[in-house]
């Protein structure tokens, strides 16, 4: 693929050139900054239409000193890098590797390949959002954006543009009848009203968008959690993620490059490649061997609680073991003898007052395991992968669980063009697909078609999850899923579920993001004076 090639005059070539190791290509670290400011970029980053180094000129650059020409403070030093070397590499001690990090921005990416670079655990990752950011302006260049190859044949870039297009016409007539169904009210500023709209509309729409559509990702991760990320992009079957993973590897190397140095030797990294490759391959095989490699056709979405692990009484002695001198077992057996009101009266004093979702129950919670299985839309998987503290698996997207029109989508009249789109999305899968480029094809999937995937969680990890994405300002797709997993935890641990106070389960139509864009706005208004 061609990436948009962002031009800079000669003068913002020199402003950017001490902060960014790349100027021209789609990968590149931060450096030469604060720490408080690379955050600071890559917050602002999800909402911001642009690029990071246009973000940096147009609302950074005349905040920070300019550095003489040549300045460079990113440079490990030969005696850090030996050190390195005798300590890593030497003695074997990885856990070096977890206490030097950097700060990568991967610009013009699929969301098929976001999931992938997202999927590490131990790293922090920002991606730009769909609510805030409408898909219908050309990228530079020109061109809708989306992930381009010209394997995947004509027939696949045709159907890009029509879905883009169908997406694009939509987004005016969906808003307006956002704006009529919500007048402002009492109370909220014209700005605030108008950005909760947009954001509403950008909701209804996002099922439109192909996985193939192009996003900007910033992360903040370990050298070690970038060497094993480096390692899954180039075993990955897709080129488009083993490309990145040379990008990453070059924008790690100009910031920390002791800490992958493993990666680019055959004994070690290519060997490591290889068995990645080997052990996908074999899951593939098998599958095939077993007659499961076919997506079944779905019925709707489903969240179903396959397995729990524990129960209360582990619940109430895992709470109690650091408070106690007594092995866990004797624990659970006094426990196990109280009665239902000790019991209960012993949990609320170990939860504790829970004043907002912030404030979480002990690692106690951790005792307690589930693992759903669940059928959404891709648009709320995104979301739920995120999480970082539990375990994700995810099956191909394809369309053979089917989509759903939103109905706030027919009421704006634009239903059938919604469908449309899906159908031109089907057949362009089903195309790729039959050619043999199953894992390509997935860029022809729009992201209202549903997926399959895993939860595998423990109880204070679900109550973080759900309290979250039950807020009142998040989609509905995926506050759907949070309700659903917050019931059936409800149903097998009463006690658990009762003590995630904070789930919203209003359910009236509303405009999600009105109280948070007012907030917003009243912070702007007190900052300003």
């Amino acid at each position: 693929m061609d990436y948009p090639n962002e031009t800079f005059t000669a003068a913002e070539r020199t402003r950017l050139a001490p902060h960014f190791s790349d100027l021209d290509g789609p990968v590149f670290a931060l450096t030469n900054l604060p720490e408080t400011v690379k955050g600071a970029l890559f917050a602002r980053y999800s909402r911001y239409p642009g690029t990071l180094r246009r973000l940096f000129l147009d609302e950074f650059a005349d905040s920070l000193p300019e550095l003489p020409a040549g300045w460079d403070t990113t440079g490990e030093g030969d005696r850090a890098a030996q050190l390195y070397e005798r300590i890593f590499l030497g003695y074997g001690d990885d856990s070096v590797a977890q206490l030097g990090g950097a700060h990568v921005a991967c610009e013009w990416v699929s969301n098929v390949l976001t999931k992938v670079l997202q999927r590490p655990r131990l790293g922090a990752y920002l991606e730009q959002s769909t609510r805030y950011i409408a898909y219908d302006a050309p990228m530079p260049g020109g061109g809708y954006r989306y992930y381009r190859d010209a394997a995947l044949g004509p027939e696949y870039a045709a159907a890009m543009d029509e879905i883009f297009a169908i997406y694009s016409a939509a987004i005016p007539v969906v808003t307006a009848s956002v704006a009529e169904r919500f007048p402002r009210g009492d109370g909220e500023s014209e700005a605030a009203h108008a950005r909760a709209i947009k954001a509403k509309a950008l909701d209804l729409l996002r099922g439109l968008l192909p996985a193939a559509s192009l996003s900007h990702m910033g992360i903040f991760a370990t050298g070690q959690t970038y060497e094993q990320l480096i390692l899954h992009l180039l075993a990955h079957p897709l080129p488009e993620a083993q490309r990145y993973g040379r990008m990453l590897l070059e924008a790690v190397q100009a910031t920390i490059p002791s800490f992958v140095t493993r990666i680019e030797r055959p004994d070690r990294g290519g060997a490591w490649v290889d068995y990645l490759r080997t052990r996908t391959d074999a899951g593939r095989a098998w599958a095939r061997r077993l007659g499961l490699d076919e997506h079944e056709q779905g019925e709707g979405a489903s969240v179903a609680l396959l397995r729990v692990d524990g129960d209360e009484d582990d619940l109430l002695a895992a709470l109690l073991f650091e408070a106690t001198g007594a092995p866990e077992e004797r624990t659970r057996a006094t426990v196990a003898g109280l009665d239902d009101d000790h019991r209960a009266e012993l949990l609320r004093d170990l939860i504790g007052a829970r004043d907002n979702r912030r404030h979480r129950p002990g690692r106690g919670f951790e005792a307690l395991r589930y693992r759903f299985e669940i059928v959404s839309d891709y648009g709320a998987f995104r979301d739920l992968q995120r999480h970082r503290m539990l375990t994700v698996q995810w099956q191909g997207l394809t369309p053979a669980l089917g989509a759903e029109v939103p109905e706030e989508v027919e009421q704006a009249g634009a239903g059938d063009a919604y469908r449309r789109a899906l159908e031109i999305s089907r057949v362009e899968y089903e195309r790729l697909a039959g050619q043999g480029l199953r894992d390509a094809a997935q860029y022809a999937v729009c992201l209202g078609y549903r997926i399959r995937y895993v939860l595998d969680m423990n109880a204070r990890a679900a109550m973080q999850l759900i309290e979250l994405r039950s807020g009142r300002e998040g989609h509905p797709s995926y506050r759907a899923v949070a309700h659903e997993l917050h019931a059936q935890i409800a149903a097998v641990h009463p006690a658990v579920g009762a003590a995630m106070t904070h789930v919203d389960r209003t359910a009236e139509p509303r405009l999600e993001r009105i109280l948070s864009e007012m907030r917003t706005e009243a912070k702007r208004s007190a900052a300003q004076q």
